[in-house]
């Protein structure tokens, strides 16, 4: 998410129901008009899945088949839904610890290694006070109690990076394909990134970072000996850079795709891509880019190796097209396979969603739903099933398609 919060709340939101098979084409040629069917998108559908959350911003499963969600919210609690069912008590209860229960800060999302099921323990991402004018964002591991609970007292503090403002903070974690863990950290927030923060590869804002969190302890990181910039100059921890602020990004889990939803200044949306298997190292263009548009408009680009976005839309506070992208997951659930390998993401303001695709060579996306949620999250649970959250009313819905 993106701008202060509540003037967000407060957009009006107009144009709904309109152009809902309207389709781009996110090629080299950005925006152009293309005819390919109405028939070849989903319809979606949403049904509701649990309720009564105080401003959830994640969503996951464990990996460990149990089909549990865990569901993040903002001031600090992780609670745990099974069948429909929330649980009586909280997964993790961390609210005298987070700075901030509004805004762009708080507890901001929950990860669980492979193998949770023997590890247990689990990892965190939340702003604490101290460190920078506008606190700091902490990862920390959690162990787990008895109960299958996380044990609040058991909590090792394994990096921590000081926030100059109070937007911006990025605060996805996510294990990939390859057993590490990839952190999302924004460019540190005001407008424009003053400090050119994101285009500094001895910052660690602005950032995707990579970490063996496994391997790491506190006052250790463990940093894995294939990060692009071990050896040169550059953060050891950096993986990918020129990110105003990842919001939301996942790997996807039938090919080890990185999508990452990147959250625009006051133009453009985007999202960008990494093929698995390709090294780190990619600059995504922020503040020299904002989607495929140079920033400031006009500005000369002096760093041509840029990594373009694959997809981008356009917003304003008053139009129809949204304010503040929310990335998501591609769908690889065998219970709707109408949504398979399709990319789902979505606008907080507006709770316009878009379908995204790899066809006949070149990216396409689709408007395929049109909803009355703020969506702050998609989240996908151990089966691959997708859900989204409406963070004001506080509900979880299941996706469907078809």
């Amino acid at each position: 998410m993106n701008r202060t919060w509540e003037r967000v709340l407060r957009l009006r939101r107009v144009g709904r129901g309109a152009g809902l098979c309207a389709v781009l084409v996110f090629t080299a040629s950005f925006g152009l008009q293309t005819a390919v069917s109405a028939a070849a998108w989903p319809k979606l559908s949403f049904t509701l899945k649990a309720a009564g959350f105080v401003k959830p911003v994640h969503i996951t499963g464990a990996g460990d088949g149990s089909g549990r969600l865990f569901v993040v919210e903002q001031r600090g609690v992780i609670w745990v839904v099974k069948g429909t069912q929330v649980q009586t008590k909280p997964f993790l209860d961390i609210l005298s610890r987070v700075l901030s229960a509004g805004g762009e800060q708080g507890l901001l999302s929950v990860a669980f290694p492979p193998g949770f099921t023997a590890k247990r323990r689990c990892y965190v991402d939340y702003t604490a006070a101290g460190g920078g004018a506008a606190g700091q964002t902490v990862v920390s591991r959690f162990g787990l109690l008895a109960d299958g609970n996380a044990d609040p007292a058991s909590e090792e503090i394994l990096l921590t990076i000081n926030q100059p403002f109070a937007n911006h903070n990025g605060g996805q974690l996510a294990f990939g394909p390859d057993g590490y863990l990839y952190i999302g950290m924004g460019d540190g927030g005001s407008g424009g990134d003053p400090g050119n923060r994101a285009q500094n590869l001895n910052s660690r804002l602005g950032k995707v970072l990579r970490i063996d969190a496994e391997n790491s302890v506190p006052g250790r990181l463990a940093i894995p000996p294939d990060n692009p910039f071990v050896g040169v100059a550059g953060d050891d921890a950096v993986w990918a850079s020129g990110l105003r602020n990842p919001w939301r990004f996942s790997f996807d889990r039938g090919t080890g795709d990185l999508f990452i939803g990147d959250v625009g200044q006051d133009s453009w949306e985007e999202v960008d891509f990494q093929p698995a298997a390709t090294p780190g190292g990619r600059n995504y263009g922020w503040k020299l880019m904002e989607g495929n548009h140079t920033y400031p408009p006009g500005a000369i680009v002096h760093n041509s190796r840029t990594t373009r976005p694959v997809a981008e839309y356009p917003h304003g506070f008053n139009d129809a097209n949204g304010c503040s992208i929310t990335g998501g997951f591609v769908s690889r659930g065998a219970q709707f396979p109408a949504l398979k390998g399709f990319y789902l993401f979505g606008d907080f303001c507006l709770g316009k969603v878009w379908a995204l695709k790899w066809i006949r060579g070149r990216w396409i996306a689709a408007l395929v739903a049109d909803t009355p949620y703020q969506i702050s999250t998609f989240g996908e649970d151990d089966s691959g099933n997708l859900f989204v959250a409406d963070y004001g009313k506080g509900s979880v819905y299941l996706i469907r398609g078809e």
